[in-house]
């Protein structure tokens, strides 16, 4: 059963200085909260969300059918990361296009919007300005951080620049940085939007047009690298959309028509996506997912890094996941063990490829449940 999700937003007129150097000012964050902030304020949890969602966790609107948040399987009553006990809060990152400042909004110092000119923003930068959310709620320390993908390493992010903010952190299908073959898709899906002739170098906001052809093929790389080649295969084989009547293969012989259902999927999701979302966000989300690499301060040393990590850690992979492995986990699992920090670790049997952290696996979803039930006794 779903409850009504109410969308807020917390302006900040104060400069938040930026990895990269720069600074932006008089930004607004869009966030939504869940559940009852105790009287200690002590059971607040912050959900970061990954790439293609928002601050819309949890819940539905009301009045509009079909308006679950991205999460809502995870996150409400009764559910594993349970609202009747805990103060969820969803934030949406500087840079999208969800209603944070981002953009496509007007920069107050040129009375322009930006477009291209938004300040490149990282991983760090979202959690200090995560920090100043909590900060403004009241909320010191949070029992948990919890993220899946570019989620988790927020997550992970968390426990590194502010430790003594953090009990428990929650880093699902994530991973330390990104590999090479990750850099080379998140490139490929940007030459597709920067290519496309309506693009105008960032600023096809005041050409009053959408480069939709580059971000159709920028989803449809990323669909590919989210499910696992089971999925695909079981979901779509090599089915054909319309097979031809008479024909002994049933193909049409056209190199531009749709002959594969996977074809067709793979068209659909980039026109609904091209439909919403904004082309300098898709660049500004996907190079901070390049940058973020906790151990590059430390020659590459991911135990070093983690060190500062004071608090409690579960972590989960997926076995078809190849775009985030297990492998990746495990990594951070180790370099955690080297520092002797408590933590819990749950690799699941899955086929469902990247997107498994979004669905309703019921042996994750209980060792999520039995994690938090755990957070919830410490608070009690």
């Amino acid at each position: 059963m779903s409850f009504i999700a109410i969308p807020q937003s917390m302006p900040f007129a104060e400069p938040l200085a930026l990895q990269s150097g720069a600074s932006i000012r008089d930004y607004a964050l869009s966030y939504e909260t869940y559940g009852a902030l105790n009287a200690a304020r002590s059971n607040a949890v912050l959900v970061c969300h990954a790439l293609n969602a928002s601050h819309h966790v949890a819940g539905v609107y009301e009045g509009q059918p079909g308006s679950e948040g991205w999460w809502d399987n995870m996150i409400g009553p009764g559910k594993p990361l349970d609202t009747d006990r805990f103060f969820v809060i969803g934030v949406n990152n500087l840079g999208s296009c969800f209603g944070s400042t981002g953009p496509m909004h007007t920069n107050p110092d040129t009375g322009e919007v930006y477009g291209a000119d938004f300040p490149v923003v990282t991983v760090e930068d979202w959690v200090n300005a995560q920090a100043r959310l909590l900060d403004a709620l009241g909320i010191t320390q949070l029992a948990a951080v919890m993220g899946g993908s570019l989620g988790g390493m927020q997550a992970l992010s968390w426990t590194l620049q502010y430790p003594e903010r953090v009990r428990h952190a929650v880093v699902i299908a994530s991973a330390p940085n990104l590999t090479a073959e990750n850099i080379a898709f998140n490139e490929v899906a940007r030459r597709a939007i920067v290519t496309d002739p309506d693009f105008h170098g960032g600023h096809f906001y005041r050409h009053n047009v959408v480069p939709k052809r580059g971000l159709r093929i920028a989803r449809m790389i990323g669909h590919i690298t989210y499910l696992s080649d089971d999925v695909m295969n079981e979901k779509f084989g090599r089915e054909l959309r319309e097979a031809v009547v008479g024909s002994a293969t049933g193909y049409r012989y056209s190199t531009q028509d749709v002959e594969f259902q996977i074809e067709s999927y793979l068209r659909y999701q980039g026109d609904k996506f091209s439909e919403y979302f904004d082309a300098n966000t898709y660049l500004l989300i996907t190079r901070a997912l390049d940058y973020f690499d906790p151990a590059l301060a430390f020659n590459g040393n991911l135990s070093q890094a983690l060190a500062r990590a004071t608090c409690k850690f579960l972590l989960v992979s997926f076995s078809t996941d190849w775009r985030f492995s297990p492998q990746r986990s495990r990594e951070m699992v180790r370099a955690l063990l080297d520092n002797q920090r408590n933590l819990s670790y749950a690799e699941i049997d899955a086929p469902h490829g990247h997107d498994a952290f979004l669905l309703d696996d019921a042996r994750y979803m209980n060792v999520v449940r039995s994690y938090f039930e755990g957070i919830a006794k410490e608070l009690a």
